[in-house]
C-alpha cells in the first residue's frame, strides 16, 4: 500500500516532466539542424514555466523524484549503449588527449572556480559538462554531490552556449588549419562537449571526421564511471568532517558512512556497459534503452527546469557563465596542443 501511495503521489509529477520531454524532442526534431539537444530544450521549457507559474504542490514531490530517482535509472539504462571495449578500438592516441583534457578541465577549474568565488559543487559541474559529455555527466554527478537544481541548471546553460559557438566554428578553424578527417574527429570529439553538439560539429567537417568524433565522444562518456566515484569519495570525507564539526559543538550525530552515500546507480551503469561489451544485449534491445534513457534524462532535466527559477540564477551573476567559457576555451587549445605534439598534425 505504501508503495501505491508514493506512485499516485509523484505521478503527476512525472507526468508533467515526461510531456515536456516529449515536447521537447518534438522541437528537436523540428529544427532544420540538431543544433540544440532535447536536454536543453526541456531545461529552458521547464525553466520558462517556472517562471510564469511555480510548481504546486500537486506535483512538487513527482518533480523531485524525477530529477532524483529517474535521472538515476536512465544514466544505468544508458551503459547498456556502450562498450567498455570501445576504449580499445579508438586505441591510445584518444585516450592520451582525454587525459590532458580532463586535467585541465578539473585541474584548471578549481582555480578558475576559487578566483571567481564560485562554491565547488557548480565549478565541478561545470568542469565535468565541458571536460566528459556535457548533460549526461552534469547529470550523472549532481545526485553524487547533492547539488542544487540552480546549479544544474547553470552548468548546463554554461556548456550549451559555448557548444553553440563550436558548432559553428570547429569546421571554420579545422579548414583554416588543415586538419585530416581524423585529426579535426579527434579535436571535436575531445573539446565539444554535449554529444548533439560533436555529432554537428563533426559531419560538418566531413562524414569522416563525424564518425570518428562520435566513436571518441563515447570514449568520453566512460570517464562518467570513475569521476562519479571520486566525488562519491569527495562528499563523503566533507560530511565526515561536518559531522565531527558538529560533535565539537555538541551536536551529537551519527558518522556518514561511504556505503550509504555510495552512487550505487553508477554500478549499474558499469554492470550494464560491460555486459554489452561481451554482445550479450541484442543490437535491438541496446538501442532501445539507449532511447528510453536519453528521453528519461530529458524528463529529468524538465523536472529540474520546473524547479529553477531565471531569478535565482541572476544571484550568481555572470561568473558562473565565464568560468565555463574559460575552461572550453582551454580544453580547445589544449587539445589541439597535445595532437600537435602527438604528431597527429
Amino acid at each position: 500500500m505504501n508503495k501505491i501511495k508514493v506512485f499516485s503521489k509523484n505521478l503527476p509529477g512525472v507526468a508533467v516532466a515526461l510531456v515536456i520531454a516529449a515536447i521537447a524532442k518534438v522541437l528537436e526534431e523540428l529544427l532544420p539542424i540538431h543544433l540544440i539537444g532535447a536536454s536543453v530544450i526541456a531545461l529552458f521549457l521547464g525553466m520558462i514555466i517556472n517562471h510564469f507559474v511555480r510548481p504546486s504542490a500537486l506535483i512538487a514531490g513527482g518533480l523531485k523524484f524525477t530529477s532524483k530517482k529517474v535521472l538515476k535509472f536512465a544514466i544505468i539504462l544508458l551503459g547498456a549503449s556502450l562498450s567498455i571495449g570501445t576504449v580499445l578500438e579508438i586505441g591510445k592516441m584518444s585516450l592520451m588527449v582525454m587525459c590532458f583534457t580532463l586535467l585541465t578541465c578539473f585541474g584548471g577549474g578549481y582555480f578558475i572556480g576559487r578566483a571567481l568565488g564560485l562554491n565547488w559543487k557548480l565549478s565541478n559541474l561545470i568542469s565535468a559538462g565541458t571536460g566528459i559529455c556535457g548533460g549526461s555527466a552534469i547529470a550523472a554527478i549532481a545526485p553524487v554531490i547533492d547539488a542544487e537544481d540552480t546549479d544544474i541548471a547553470y552548468a548546463m546553460s554554461a556548456t550549451f552556449l559555448f557548444d553553440m559557438a563550436m558548432i559553428v566554428l570547429f569546421p571554420i578553424m579545422g579548414q583554416a588549419l588543415g586538419l585530416s578527417d581524423m585529426a579535426y574527429g579527434l579535436w571535436a570529439g575531445t573539446a565539444v562537449n554535449d554529444t548533439s553538439s560533436v555529432v554537428a560539429a563533426g559531419y560538418a567537417y566531413s562524414e569522416g571526421a563525424g564518425d570518428f568524433a562520435t566513436m571518441v565522444k563515447l570514449t568520453r562518456t566512460l570517464a562518467i564511471i570513475p569521476t562519479v566515484i571520486i566525488f562519491a569519495l569527495v562528499e563523503v570525507n566533507l560530511k565526515r568532517k561536518a559531522t565531527a564539526g558538529s560533535k565539537e559543538q555538541g551536536d551529537v550525530k551519527t558518522n556518514v558512512k561511504f556505503v550509504k552515500i555510495f552512487p550505487w546507480f553508477i554500478l549499474g551503469f558499469v554492470a550494464m556497459a560491460v555486459v554489452n561489451s561481451f554482445g550479450v544485449i541484442p543490437d535491438e534491445v541496446s538501442s532501445a534503452a539507449k532511447t528510453v534513457s536519453k528521453f528519461l534524462m530529458v524528463a529529468a532535466l524538465a523536472a529540474i527546469g520546473l524547479n529553477t527559477s531565471f531569478k535565482d540564477m541572476k544571484k550568481s551573476g555572470i561568473k558562473p557563465m565565464v568560468h565555463g567559457f574559460i575552461i572550453s576555451a582551454l580544453v580547445v587549445v589544449v587539445a589541439i596542443a597535445v595532437e600537435y605534439c602527438m604528431g597527429i598534425i
